[in-house]
């Protein structure tokens, strides 16, 4: 009977995708659709199923993998302090947000959730509706981080300030809780060691950090598929810290979040991680959260009055521990998104589930107000992610144009920013030559400026931009003019020098400084090769409605996917692939890995869309 139930379990986590993919599911988490589906084939509904010793274990370390995975999510670059010094450009750009960074957002939002939650459980105990007042605070604080995430991922925000700030707050909602957690097992459970054990977990963590960094710069070499080294060290790591944390009386799951910290530290491949969500979220996963709703009998949780009162007040509670973070966001961001953002941030599920199953095995909360607790959660899951999808939209900082200043306008220059003006930038040119003002100003946006010094440039902005492009026919001016801008901040310089001789005494300075410099005789020498040697070059050239790209892909969506099956690859062509700088011939069999560099052709405006897209971090 074991194995039967063992089958359905997993025939629903099987069928759930498929269905979803094809009735176009995607306003409700895999994980919600599964703990609906285990309620369906539980005692609740056609009690197919029921749990065993052997569901329970396969469960039990279902969750510790999911926590592992959650410890392994943390993106800890954003704690990192950034530069203070901005260049010219952002400052100019952040006039209107020019304090409110992800970190310091995120810490006013979460610190606003710990009160009101400490507010919230105050009044359940006070009332006597729910009298444990530390595991409802708790519970309150918690955020599901796996929930926002995959939210985010999919409006491709993770590489944005909004997106940023969103997933901080959550990893707040998942780390504050579990410690919190942690320290209440440590004072209320039966079985718990003194409270300065705990520290030997950070000790274990630690020594395990520093132990293996030597090992994951080499292993790469000695790696291969019938070894699996990496994944071999990412499951040492969870037995470890899990062992560890029960030995001083902790709760496992802390010990495989801390392991997924320690992991994530050692800085794992994208390969690594994503054999590891593999192996948890297509088998160990999916059971833990249906075996969740099986085990969620409403039949018996529906016929208590308490219960029934207690859902939609827990769900308030969840729901208004999270809205102080709105005026927080409201900082930075516009009204809408600040609500969109809150909403999203009061999904709850995977730190909820956590919580209970540890309050359950202390006896400190009833199978009622436990289900209660859980239909609760279930609800955010529902409700919050309708709420985001239906309120965000782009905010003004992520639809900023690349901005492109050329020095000199002439025969080189004006055709190319005549043709970046069509994609996504917003070109401005500068002269001192009358007569090519007069030539060129109706073609494109030309300013008219008596001087090109370094100074009389800064004053009239010219150096504030993305990119700056010296086309100046004086390659002497070009070069003093780069040094003067890089001195200023501007971060890409392309300079043009047609003096061979001028560009051989200064090539090195400039590019240490990393200045890119070309020289139009050998462009026209390289050309002319291209010509011979590859004689369709000439069609490309000629084709004013394609163009050659190069983009680094930076999406999940279209890693770990074979360029015939990418759904744009009917509409570019793909010619190499550059990899761990090496070069690859494609063909329509190889698989696209994140981190590598694509050289395409395609036309010039479906091209630009798809490479702004495969170059969108999430």
């Amino acid at each position: 009977m074991d194995q039967v139930s063992l089958v359905i379990i997993l025939l629903a986590a099987l069928s759930i995708p498929l269905i979803m993919a094809k009735f176009k599911i995607n306003s409700l988490p895999t994980a919600v659709m599964e703990i609906i589906v285990g309620i369906v084939i539980g005692p609740s509904v056609f009690n197919f199923v029921n749990t065993s010793d052997l569901i329970s274990q396969l469960s039990t370390i279902g969750v510790i993998v999911l926590l592992f995975l959650s410890g392994l999510e943390i993106d800890f670059s954003l704690f990192k302090k950034r530069r203070t010094a901005l260049t010219p450009l952002e400052q100019k750009n952040a006039v209107n947000t020019p304090k409110y960074s992800p970190v310091r957002l995120s810490v006013y939002a979460y610190s606003t959730i710990i009160v009101l939650s400490l507010l919230l459980a105050a009044a359940f105990k006070v009332s006597g509706l729910f009298s444990d007042f530390w595991l409802a605070a708790i519970l309150f604080g918690t955020i599901s981080l796996g929930i926002v995430i995959a939210a985010l991922k999919e409006q491709e925000l993770l590489s944005k300030a909004f997106g940023q700030t969103i997933l901080l707050i959550s990893v707040f909602g998942e780390l504050v809780p579990m410690m919190g957690l942690t320290l209440y097992a440590s004072v209320y459970g039966s079985n718990s060691q003194s409270l300065w054990l705990l520290l030997l977990i950070l000790a274990v963590a630690a020594l395990l950090l520093l132990r293996f960094k030597p090992f994951f710069r080499f292993y790469q070499n000695i790696n291969k598929s019938t070894t699996q080294l990496d994944i071999r060290l990412a499951f040492f790591l969870i037995v470890t810290m899990v062992t560890v944390a029960e030995s001083v009386g902790a709760e496992n799951i802390l010990g495989a979040f801390v392991a997924g910290i320690v992991l994530k530290l050692l800085n794992p491949s994208e390969t690594t991680r994503e054999r590891l969500d593999a192996i948890g979220y297509g088998f160990f996963i999916p059971i833990f959260f249906i075996t969740t709703g099986v085990d969620l009998n409403l039949r018996t949780l529906l016929t208590s009055g308490k219960t029934l009162l207690l859902i939609p007040l827990f769900f308030l509670a969840y729901m208004v521990a999270k809205i102080g973070g709105y005026w927080v966001l409201k900082l930075r961001f516009k009204q809408a998104n600040a609500l969109a953002g809150t909403a999203l941030t009061a999904t709850t599920m995977t730190m909820v589930l956590a919580v209970l199953r540890v309050a359950k095995s202390m006896k400190t909360i009833t199978s009622d107000q436990s289900g209660a607790f859980l239909l609760a959660a279930l609800l955010t899951c529902v409700i919050s992610p309708l709420i985001f999808n239906k309120f965000y939209s782009a905010e003004k900082e992520d639809l900023v144009k690349t901005a492109v200043h050329f020095i000199g306008a002439n025969l080189s220059t004006v055709p190319v920013a005549q043709q970046l003006r069509k994609g996504w930038y917003d070109v401005s040119m500068y002269t001192n030559h009358p007569e090519n003002y007069q030539t060129y100003h109706a073609q494109v946006p030309v300013t008219l400026m008596e001087n090109f010094t370094a100074q009389d440039l800064q004053d009239h902005g010219v150096f504030d931009t993305d990119i700056l492009v010296l086309g100046h026919i004086d390659a002497e001016r070009n070069y003093e003019l780069a040094k003067a801008a890089k001195a200023y901040g501007v971060r890409r310089i392309i300079v043009r020098f047609e003096d061979r001789n001028v560009l051989n005494e200064h090539e090195d300075e400039l590019r240490e400084l990393g200045v890119e410099v070309y020289n139009t005789p050998e462009a026209n020498i390289t050309l002319l090769r291209a010509l011979i040697e590859s004689p369709s070059t000439l069609l490309l050239l000629n084709d004013t409605e394609n163009s050659i790209y190069e983009v680094r892909v930076l999406n999940h969506l279209y890693t770990d996917v074979q360029i015939k099956n990418l759904q744009f690859a009917q509409d570019i062509t793909i010619s190499q692939v550059i990899r761990n700088r090496k070069l690859i011939a494609p063909n329509g069999n190889t698989t696209i890995m994140y981190g590598d560099r694509l050289i395409f052709t395609g036309n010039k405006q479906t091209a630009a869309q798809i490479r702004q897209a495969l170059a969108t971090a999430n």
